[in-house]
């Protein structure tokens, strides 16, 4: 197995080389433009934590403390003229040099974890206290974190809501071994605490705490959802169980065929309803948190309108160089009679009863008394969930973001006309949602 996840030595020594190559440009640049700067190479490769096949550059160009981060950005454009300049608290480059991803980073020089100014002034040290700790744990780490991959919790992004690497690197520092976190994970509880520097400073309420060595106010798994880190619990288990190589390399996930899409269509007997449009022009990391909150916001809907909800999801990726967005809602109730029933206020409360009356002026049957209470028949506006969703998914507050795009356009598909997405990544996605099915025993 370690050799499967651990780089070649031939893949060291190129990825080296190449990180070598960039950070004396770098520095060449800098200094031609009088510019101080010091680069650095930080991440998984500068610990030898990284797995096989990765090849992600992570270099930051830190500039002192009372310096403009511009000038840093402007070095990082010289290094790479051909790039694509990204967001997060700050502007940043990435780009393709020597058949590398390379994120350049502009960054904070400091002496101090303490004055940070954004959260990527934290990494370097980040790569200091791992680099400094983790000498002689780097299989550990490797195994644990192709583990979290083949059973699909590693990645901290907001679309995966799994564990980081440096998060995994922190438990192999805290447990010792790969199977000593792996018998610690599957007993855990919601609340679990890890400090390592026995310095935490502030209460959090996430499924799992690991204070940040070099920040005491700072949790490092926030960022880890409740199921996530209970798909690993539950997969640790299993693993200590009845190990298999699987868990750290499954099968690959084969989009669904049209043939397969359509029986399993009829064979649950529920309905799916798909809303597809073209997704805003941001990182995933700003768009999946406002797809999670749309997908609630329908959800709602659905349930103040009677239909019931048995699964929903959500997804975002390029078609033809586009790059639509997904959400799909899954109903066990998708249809309802004409009639619904209204029940008003008691009787004997004359002012309610009178508001109750004039708010459904024209009812089917009624008003007449039950138990007491005033009761009222009226149509329903929408019989169908699929109808609803398409008259008012534009009347819904979605995010200034989502609303927008639905607003300038949107597909919705049922049932079987779901067959009509033909491209890969859509039917990787039905394909992933249709199993759902997870390491347990």
């Amino acid at each position: 197995m370690l050799n499967t996840v651990r780089p070649t030595p031939y893949e060291r020594a190129e990825l080296r080389i190449a990180a070598d190559e960039i950070l004396s440009k770098i520095v060449e640049l800098a200094m031609s433009r009088g510019i101080a700067c010091r680069p650095m190479l930080v991440g998984s490769v500068s610990r030898s934590t990284w797995l096989a096949g990765d090849h992600d550059l992570d270099i930051f160009l830190a500039v002192p403390e009372d310096a403009d981060l511009a000038e840093a950005l402007e070095l990082a454009r010289s290094v790479a003229p051909v790039h694509e300049e990204k967001y997060a608290e700050h502007a940043y480059i990435h780009a393709k040099i020597n058949g590398f991803d390379v994120d350049l980073v502009p960054c904070y020089l400091l002496k101090d974890a303490s004055r940070i100014k954004s959260a990527v002034d934290r990494t370097p040290f980040h790569t200091k206290y791992v680099s400094e700790r983790v000498k002689g744990l780097e299989d550990e780490v490797l195994l644990l974190k192709q583990f979290m991959k083949g059973i699909g919790v590693y990645g901290s992004e907001l679309k995966v809501g799994g564990f980081s690497g440096y998060l995994s690197e922190l438990l192999v520092l805290r447990y010792g071994s790969f199977p000593v976190v792996l018998e610690c994970a599957s007993s855990w509880r919601p609340g679990e605490t890890i400090d390592l520097e026995a310095h935490s400073t502030t209460s959090h309420q996430d499924p799992l705490i690991v204070v940040d060595p070099v920040d005491p106010n700072r949790n490092v798994a926030a960022a880890l959802t409740l199921n996530r880190m209970f798909q690993f619990t539950a997969a640790a288990r299993c693993f200590l169980k009845e190990p298999d190589t699987t868990f750290f390399f499954p099968p690959d996930q084969k989009p669904i065929s049209d043939e397969d899409l359509l029986k399993q269509i009829q064979e649950r007997g529920s309905t799916l309803l798909l809303l597809d449009f073209e997704a805003p022009p941001m990182v995933e990391d700003v768009i999946f948190p406002q797809l999670r909150k749309a997908e609630e916001s329908i959800r709602a809907m659905f349930k103040r309108n009677g239909f019931s909800v048995l699964r929903s999801d959500v997804d975002c990726h390029p078609v033809n160089g586009i790059t639509r967005a997904r959400m799909l809602f899954e109903l066990d109730v998708w249809e309802l009679p004409r009639i619904i029933r209204r029940q008003g206020p008691p009787i004997w409360e004359a002012e309610h009863l009178s508001r109750f009356l004039s708010s459904h002026p024209k009812p089917s049957s009624g008003p007449y008394i039950e138990d007491g209470r005033a009761i009222v028949e009226i149509q329903r506006k929408y019989t169908r969930a699929s109808d609803l969703l398409e008259k008012e998914v534009g009347t819904l507050s979605l995010g200034r973001h989502l609303t927008m795009q639905v607003q300038k356009g949107h597909d919705i598909y049922v049932g079987s006309e779901l067959v009509q997405v033909k491209d890969q990544g859509f039917r990787t996605f039905m394909a992933g949602y249709l199993v759902a099915r997870f390491r347990m025993c």
